[in-house]
Order: structure tokens, then C-alpha cells, then sequence
């Protein structure tokens, strides 16, 4: 629960102006902004606001952080928790870090005989359950220019965000009590149904890499809501609504009579 201060705080950054070069910079570079309503719009400026003063942005790799490139991240990170957020957006986030280009990670595996083996891997971006996201800045550039190819790294890593916000990264997110059996019994199935299309070498209106596990499920899911939320609504009904009840809110719009 916000205490006392926090709320002042938080309630001073969200009623302060938004800047007009940062609205300059969304209305450049983050296009599914303009679909908003005028009141989605101003909510999200208010928490662009607390994100920005809240959390601390460095470069990697030789990168020098611009406005544009903060304004650029807090603005789709915050589309997330529009109509869900009263304080600070992420509370257990602290920093994040952006790379020019996607970037190597090393990464372990547990292989054969239980021998942990090391390696490395290329990443466009990745969320730490210790208070940190990382994202390549042209992943990041490419994701928000085009708003309906279902292809959006900030979604993505800030879906794993949610996740991660009760301690696991298994792919549910913190929910009413008695939202969880319904939660499970859908994003099981569609979860199900993604594992064996992937496995038939069918295409789906959700990207295969969610059939990695739950945790990637929900991520891409969160993506496909997002930025493909129409072809969502009508494949998968019952995951959209899903969904729709979690983000307190409805992207592919009326159904067509």
C-alpha cells in the first residue's frame, strides 16, 4: 500500500505538464499513442511523468541516453498499466539499461549429468527479476514504429515486469483471488494450443516463442494484445477477455455488428 508521502509524490508528478518536447517525441515515435482517447492519452502522460521521475535510465556499449530514448521506453512501458497504476508504475524497478544493438548475455544450462554448462547468447532484451530491464534501442526504435506487427520489445520485457511482481516469473501476474483458476484454465489451454502448433509448424496470430514456457506465453500474449488485438479477439476469444480484464482495457475495441 502507497504510504502517505509516496502518494503526494506520485500524485505531484502525474498533475505536473506534460512537456512539449516529450509529447514531440511520442507523437514521433510512439504511434499507437495517437489511438488513445483523450483521457487514455492524459493518463498516460501523468504516468510517463512518474515513470521518468522514478527510474534511472543508463547506457551500454558506449550508448549516451537521450530524452528520446527514455520518453520513447516509459511511454510504451506505461500503456501496460494504464487504468491499473495509482502511484508509481513498477515499483520494484529501479533501472534500465539500453544497449545500441542486441547484445551478447552469458547465459547457463544445466546439461547431460547435471553439469552446469556456460555459454553466451544474443539478446534484444531481457527483465531481472532484481529490479532491471535491458533493451536494445533499435529493437526498441523498430517495435514502436510499426504498431501492428506484433513485434514489440518494451511489451514484451515490461509483460515479464508484471510477472515477476509476486516473486515468480511463471507466467501470472499477481490477480484477485478469484481470478486465478480462470486464469489458469485459458492461458493453459492457449498456452497448450501454441506448443502443439509450434510443434505442427503451424502459424498463429501469437509468435511461437511463446511456446518456450508460460512466463514467454504471457509476454507474447501481452504482444499480440497490444498490437494485434482484432485477429487476438477473433482466434482466441477467451485468452483476449483474459487479458482485457487484466489490463483494464479493450485495444481491439466495439465488436462489429
Amino acid at each position: 500500500m502507497l504510504g502517505f508521502l509516496d502518494r503526494l509524490r506520485w500524485s505531484a508528478e502525474r498533475d505536473a505538464p506534460f512537456p512539449d518536447p516529450h509529447r514531440a517525441i511520442l507523437a514521433r515515435s510512439v504511434p499507437q499513442v495517437a489511438a488513445l482517447s483523450p483521457e487514455a492519452r492524459a493518463e498516460l502522460e501523468g504516468l510517463v511523468n512518474v515513470f521518468l521521475a522514478a527510474k534511472r535510465f543508463e547506457g551500454a556499449g558506449g550508448l549516451e541516453v537521450t530524452d528520446a530514448m527514455r520518453v520513447t521506453i516509459a511511454a510504451q512501458a506505461c500503456l501496460l498499466v494504464i487504468g491499473r497504476c495509482e502511484g508509481e508504475p513498477y515499483p520494484e524497478l529501479v533501472t534500465i539499461v539500453i544497449y545500441p544493438r542486441a547484445y551478447v548475455a552469458k547465459v547457463s544450462r544445466v546439461g547431460e549429468g547435471g553439469v552446469v554448462v556456460l555459454g553466451h547468447e544474443v539478446r534484444l532484451g531481457e527483465s531481472w527479476g532484481a529490479g532491471t530491464v535491458v533493451l536494445a534501442w533499435d529493437a526498441v526504435i523498430a517495435g514502436a514504429a510499426d504498431p501492428g506487427d506484433g513485434q514489440n520489445v518494451v511489451l514484451h520485457e515490461f509483460a515479464h515486469q508484471l510477472d515477476q511482481e509476486d516473486g515468480a516469473s511463471d507466467g501470472t501476474p499477481e490477480l484477485p483471488f478469484l481470478r486465478y483458476g480462470a486464469w489458469a484454465r485459458v492461458l493453459g489451454a492457449a498456452y497448450a494450443g501454441l506448443v502443439d502448433a509450434d510443434g505442427r509448424g503451424r502459424r498463429t496470430v501469437i509468435d511461437r516463442y511463446g511456446a518456450t514456457n508460460p512466463a514467454e506465453f504471457f509476454a507474447v500474449a501481452t504482444e499480440a494484445f497490444f498490437e494485434k488485438p482484432r485477429a487476438l479477439r477473433a482466434r482466441h476469444p477467451e485468452l483476449y477477455a483474459e487479458l482485457a480484464a487484466y489490463y483494464a482495457q479493450d485495444p481491439a475495441g466495439p465488436v462489429e455488428a
